[in-house]
């Protein structure tokens, strides 16, 4: 299996065309897995975090969820279905993905 296909896209538009509202989704369902870290911040799951593609909000999901919680990668799941979403394979270049955090980004004087 190729690393772009080990991840699921469940996009922010629903099987008729139309944008799923609200817009902060995938922000409000990935918080749902996220944790504070050890600088009291907090930080996505990184099985599931949002981001943004061709302009349309989108939640990255990884195969390895289902393993590691059933029952998260299963609730993520159930919400794309019960909200119509479109869901589909990430076949974007692995080359293409943003792994950085930018607030850690600081410039030093």
């Amino acid at each position: 299996m190729s690393a772009s296909s080990e991840r699921i896209i469940i996009e922010g538009i629903k099987e008729d065309g139309n944008k799923f509202r609200p817009s902060d989704w995938c922000e409000r369902l990935a918080t749902t897995l996220a944790s504070f870290g050890e600088d009291q911040r907090l930080q996505y799951c990184k099985s599931a975090h949002p981001c943004i593609i061709n302009g349309i909000n989108c939640l990255i999901v990884d195969r390895d969820l289902e393993t590691k919680s059933p029952e998260s990668y299963e609730y993520l799941m159930a919400f794309a279905v019960e909200n119509k979403l479109k869901v589909q394979e990430d076949r974007r270049q692995a080359t293409q993905g943003v792994d950085v955090d930018r607030r850690a980004r600081r410039v030093l004087a």
